[in-house]
C-alpha cells in the first residue's frame, strides 16, 4: 500500500495559498494596500480603480516610502518592517504586521512597485508577475511616497476569479473599504477614482469632525447622533452615538474602531447593544461611529487572519466601561440637551439635531441663560395658562395623592401595583411658579406647560420653541419603569428562599464556568450550591423571579458566561418583569388628566433618565417649532 510523501511546497504554491486567506476580492486587496500606506505615515491616499479592480488597481501615498535595498524584500513572504521580535508581537501600534499582504498580492497579479524613499533623491521601480520572481530595481520619477498598481487580478489562478461578482457588486466593497478607512483616520485625505470618473474626495480634517461623517456616510448621521468622549481606567471612548429613534432595521452603521483598527468584536457589540437596551425598539438597530483608545499590550489582535476579530486581557472591563459609557450618554442627552426628543416636519418623526460642538455650545448657552425664560415678546396665553397652574398648585399635594397616584400600599412596593406604589413624584421647580414672581420674568421648563389633553392619550404642551405633544402612556411607562429599577438597585437584589430548591444537570463546561464566576451570581442575588460533581442546587432568587424558570435562567447564564465571558440575563430578565409591571401601572389610554396632573407628568418626564423613549423604545414626545407650524400655515409666505 503506497503512502504519500511528505515534501515542501513550492514558494509559488505558498504565496497563492495564503492569498487565498487574504486576498477574497479586490476589496480585501485594496485594504491590505491601505493599511501599508497609513503604517507607512502617509496624509494623503489617492486609489484608481479599472472594472471595480480587476482590471487594474492602483494606489499612491506620500508616506516615508520603501528603500531601493528592501524593495525586493517586500514582495517576500513574512518580511516586514513592523515588528522584530516577541514583544512587538504583544503590544502591536499598527495596522499590518504579518508581511503576507504583498507577496500574496503579487501572487495572484500583475503588480508594480514603485517608491522613493525620505530624503532619498532617487525613486525605483520592480515588477513580479505572479511567479514567485522580482525583477532586479529599475530607476523611474517618482514623488515621495509609494505607489503600487495591480492587473488582471486571479489571471493565474482562473477558478477563483469565477466567484467574482458583477463589476458594480465589487465596487461596491471597494467603496465600502474606502469609507471604513476614511471614518478611522480624519487626519488623512482620500480620492477614489472609478473608471476615470471620481467617486469620493475626503480632505483632512479634525478628529471631531463631524464633516468627515457627513462625507462618508450622510448629513443626517451626525445631526441625529449624539458626540461624547470619556475616559477612566486606562480606557479612551469617543464618537458618535446615534438617538435611539434613528434606528435602522440592519446593524449596517455601526463602525467600532479599537487603536485606529476596525472591529467586530463579540465583547464590544454586546456592550454596545446592552448600552441601547432600554431606549431602542424592539428589532431595531442602533448607529454609531465610536473609538476606543487603550494599551495596545492589553489586546491581542493577532487572532484573525482579517484581524476583524481581537482578543481582549481583561474582557469584563472593557465590556463594563463601554456599557457604562453609552447608558450614561444615552441618559444624560435628554436632561442636557433635550435630544430625545423630535420634531415633527413634513408629517415625519426626526430627532433634534445637537451634535459635536453644538453641544457644548448648548451646554454653555444652559448654564449661562439658566434655562428657558419669559421674555416681554412671549404670548398672552403662556401668562395665562402660567397663572392658571399657579392657581392649582396650592391643592397640589391632594390633588395628585387622590387622583394620580392613590397612596402607597404597606409593605414592600415593589410587589404591589406599581400605580399604588408612588412612584409619580410632585411638581418639581414650584418654587419658580410662586405668585411673588413677576410674570414676564417666569421659567418656562423645557417641556412647557399643559395646554390640554387630546382624545385621552396626548397632552398638548407650549415650550419656548413651540408646540409639545406627549404620549402620556409611554412618558409615564418610562417614568414607573426607572422608578422600579432605581427602588430594586437600593434593595440590592433581595433574595427569595425557594420552598423546593431546584437541582440542575449540568455539563463538564457549564460546572467550569460556574466555578469561575460564582461571585457574579452572589452579586445578582441567585444561591447556588454544587451539590455534585455536575449538579447544582439552587436555594434561593431575587425575589421578583420567584416565578420564573430558575433552572432554565441559570442555564442561560452559563452558556452566556462560555461564549461571551460575560452575561447579563438574569439583570435582562428582571428588566422584562419590570417592564411589564410598568406597562400595566401606568396611566392608561382615555384616562382624563388634569391640567396639574398633565404638568407633573411633564416635570417628571423632565427629571427622569430615558425619558425619550419608553421602554420598550417607542417616543415619549415630539417637538413642533413655530417656525415648522408658520410653515404648515405657510405665514409670511
Amino acid at each position: 500500500m503506497s503512502h504519500n510523501q511528505i515534501k515542501s511546497l513550492d514558494p509559488r504554491l505558498i504565496n497563492q495559498i495564503a492569498a487565498g486567506e487574504i486576498i477574497e476580492r479586490p476589496a480585501s486587496m485594496l485594504k491590505e494596500l491601505i493599511e501599508n500606506a497609513l503604517d507607512a505615515g502617509a496624509s494623503s491616499i489617492e486609489i484608481e480603480v479599472e472594472n471595480a479592480g480587476v482590471k487594474r488597481l492602483k494606489i499612491s501615498d506620500n508616506g516615508h516610502g520603501i528603500l531601493k535595498q528592501d524593495l525586493a524584500m517586500a514582495l517576500s513572504r513574512h518580511a516586514t518592517s513592523k515588528i522584530a521580535s516577541l514583544t512587538d508581537l504583544e503590544q502591536i501600534a499598527t495596522l499590518g504586521f504579518r508581511g503576507e499582504a504583498l507577496p500574496s498580492i503579487a501572487s495572484v497579479t500583475r503588480l508594480t512597485l514603485q517608491s522613493r524613499a525620505m530624503g532619498q533623491d532617487q525613486a525605483w521601480q520592480v515588477n513580479s508577475d505572479g511567479d514567485n520572481v522580482t525583477s532586479e530595481p529599475s530607476p523611474v520619477a517618482h514623488p515621495q511616497g509609494t505607489t503600487i498598481e495591480t492587473r488582471d487580478l486571479f489571471y493565474n489562478t482562473p477558478a477563483r476569479r469565477k466567484f467574482l461578482r458583477t463589476d458594480n457588486t465589487e465596487f461596491k466593497h471597494l467603496d465600502q473599504i474606502v469609507r471604513r478607512m476614511a471614518l478611522a483616520r480624519f487626519d488623512v485625505a482620500f480620492k477614489l477614482s472609478h473608471n476615470g470618473k471620481v467617486i469620493l474626495h475626503l480632505p483632512r480634517t479634525e478628529a471631531d469632525d463631524p464633516r468627515r461623517i457627513k462625507m462618508v456616510l450622510g448629513a443626517n448621521i451626525p445631526d441625529n447622533s449624539l458626540y461624547f468622549e470619556d475616559q477612566g481606567n486606562g480606557f479612551r471612548l469617543s464618537g458618535w452615538l446615534g438617538l435611539p429613534s434613528f434606528s435602522r432595521s440592519q446593524p449596517d452603521m455601526q463602525y467600532f474602531y479599537l487603536n485606529g483598527r476596525l472591529i467586530r468584536d463579540k465583547t464590544i457589540m454586546h456592550a454596545m447593544r446592552l448600552g441601547y437596551q432600554d431606549v431602542l425598539f424592539h428589532g431595531r438597530h442602533p448607529v454609531y461611529v465610536t473609538y476606543l483608545e487603550m494599551d495596545p499590550a492589553a489586546v491581542d489582535v493577532n487572532v484573525h487572519p482579517t484581524k476583524h476579530e481581537v482578543r481582549f486581557r481583561d474582557s469584563r472591563a472593557v465590556h463594563g466601561f463601554i456599557f457604562r459609557t453609552v447608558k450614561s450618554v444615552l441618559s444624560g442627552s435628554a436632561d442636557e440637551h433635550g435630544s430625545l426628543g423630535l420634531n415633527a416636519e413634513e408629517g415625519m418623526a426626526k430627532p433634534v439635531p445637537l451634535s459635536g460642538q453644538a453641544q457644548q455650545n448648548q451646554t454653555q448657552a444652559n448654564q449661562s441663560e439658566a434655562a428657558f425664560t419669559y421674555s416681554a415678546n412671549n404670548s398672552a396665553n403662556n401668562q395665562v395658562n402660567a397663572q392658571r397652574v399657579r392657581e392649582e398648585l396650592q391643592g397640589y399635594g391632594q390633588i395628585t395623592e387622590a387622583a394620580f397616584r392613590p397612596a402607597p400600599v404597606q409593605g414592600d412596593p415593589i410587589q404591589g401595583d406599581p400605580i399604588q406604589a408612588g412612584f409619580v413624584t410632585p411638581l418639581r421647580g414650584q418654587q419658580i411658579l410662586d405668585g411673588e414672581q413677576d410674570s414676564k420674568n417666569e421659567v418656562i421648563p423645557p417641556l412647557g406647560f399643559a395646554l390640554a389633553q387630546l382624545k385621552g392619550i396626548y397632552i398638548l404642551a407650549e415650550n419656548e420653541a413651540g408646540l409639545v405633544l406627549v404620549d402620556m402612556h409611554a412618558a409615564h411607562e418610562r417614568i414607573t419603569y426607572e422608578r422600579l429599577k432605581k427602588a430594586m438597585d437600593e434593595r440590592l437584589m433581595q433574595q427569595q428562599p425557594l420552598l423546593v430548591p431546584v437541582n440542575i444537570q449540568l455539563t463538564a463546561p457549564e460546572i467550569q464556568a460556574w466555578e469561575q464566576n460564582t461571585s457574579l451570581f452572589d452579586e445578582l442575588g441567585l444561591e447556588v450550591e454544587q451539590l455534585d460533581e455536575l449538579v447544582l442546587v439552587v436555594r434561593s432568587v431575587p425575589d421578583i423571579l420567584a416565578g420564573a424558570d430558575v433552572a432554565q435562567l441559570v442555564r442561560d447564564v452559563l452558556a452566556d458566561l462560555s461564549h461571551h465571558n460575560h452575561s447579563d440575563r438574569i439583570e435582562e430578565t428582571i428588566h422584562e418583569v419590570l417592564s411589564s409591571m410598568a406597562c400595566h401601572g401606568s396611566v392608561r389610554a382615555n384616562r382624563i388628566l388634569s391640567l396639574t396632573e398633565m404638568n407633573a407628568l411633564l416635570r417628571d418626564m423632565e427629571a427622569t433618565e430615558r425619558s425619550g423613549q419608553c421602554n420598550h423604545g417607542r417616543p415619549t414626545w415630539v417637538q413642533m417649532s413655530l417656525s415648522q407650524l408658520d410653515g404648515w400655515f405657510k405665514r409670511g409666505q
